[in-house]
């Protein structure tokens, strides 16, 4: 579904291995293409491109595009009885005969294993942000009021604190920049209080049973962001859109590491922005190449969170 734009200036200096010709291209996220198929039907690509600070890098991370893709199909699968969800198809292979028979041998091999085929929705304007610890925008927060987005905190918790219960802190969805943590009720406020509140439980619902499952797989869900759409207007039963529990949208700490007081180890892209935030660079496009050793250990953490979470490894013959 729509994520932030990224300028033609920056996308052209992004690795893309091509677009697909056949199908009607609608807009490039930072990590992601969308095409239209029909009406009713949109395919999400999943590409290699990595940002940070708001900016698309101009490496790719090898097979980072089906590691998201694989991860997203793989909770979408795991949580389809709690909250149903916009995916009709992610193996290139199931989709309908009428779409396979528009599409190149070339772009099939293109699309295998980073696509989604998936149902259209309005997409409601918010970030569904749920922590278990504190990190990030929320330990500065904390710093500074002992809050984070309206919810009081005990007093003298330290940084990557497990926090006594999982918060439910939704933000703006920004079309540029970062986007701007709000309260529920200044959620309320915009797209009605019921709707809120059934956001807040399914989000909330959907982190304890990822979190209580990952950490039988050696690994700690900080925080995710969840994304949700509506379908013709039903706004008593939003579905599950976009990307799940994956590197690019949550905090994935190694259990064995885990050690509070400290920024943790992780398998997300923060290895990327720790890099970064060690060169003289003022966090504004163009953004910085990464070396080859920097690209190599951020692909093996995407692989390895897919490795951990799902119970095997990522198929890399594609």
């Amino acid at each position: 579904m729509p994520s932030s734009n990224i300028t033609s200036n920056t996308l052209s200096k992004t690795p893309v291995k091509g677009r697909i010709p056949e199908l009607n291209f609608l807009r490039s996220g930072k990590a992601r293409d969308i095409y239209e198929v029909d009406d009713d039907r949109l395919l999400i690509v999943a590409t290699d491109r990595i940002s940070a600070f708001d900016c698309v890098l101009p490496n790719a991370i090898p097979h980072k595009g089906r590691a998201l893709t694989g991860l997203s199909r793989f909770w979408f699968d795991r949580f389809s009885s709690l909250v149903r969800n916009h995916l009709i198809a992610a193996d290139v292979n199931e989709f309908p005969a009428e779409l396979l028979g528009q599409l190149s041998d070339e772009s099939k091999l293109l699309l295998a294993g980073r696509s989604m085929l998936v149902r259209r929705a309005e997409v409601i304007p918010f970030e569904c942000v749920v922590r278990g610890f504190l990190a990030g925008s929320g330990w500065k927060e904390y710093q500074r009021t002992r809050m984070i987005c309206g919810h009081r905190l005990p007093e003298g918790l330290v940084e990557s604190a497990r926090l006594p219960e999982p918060i439910f802190t939704p933000a703006t969805k920004a079309e540029e920049g970062h986007d701007i943590n709000v309260t529920i009720d200044e959620m309320s406020r915009s797209i009605g209080e019921d709707l809120t509140r059934r956001l807040e439980e399914i989000s909330l619902k959907i982190y304890r049973e990822a979190a209580r499952y990952a950490e039988t797989r050696g690994v700690i869900i900080c925080d995710t962001k969840f994304e949700f759409g509506l379908r013709h207007g039903q706004l008593d039963w939003p579905i599950l859109v976009d990307e799940v529990l994956t590197p690019d949208s949550s905090r994935f700490w190694p259990r064995d590491a885990y050690a509070p007081g400290k920024p943790q180890a992780s398998f997300d892209k923060q290895f990327v922005r720790d890099y970064l935030e060690t060169l003289d660079w003022d966090k504004r496009p163009p953004a910085p190449a990464l070396p080859d050793e920097i690209t190599k250990i951020t692909s093996e953490k995407y692989l390895e969170a897919y490795r951990l979470l799902t119970g095997h490894d990522l198929s890399l013959t594609v």
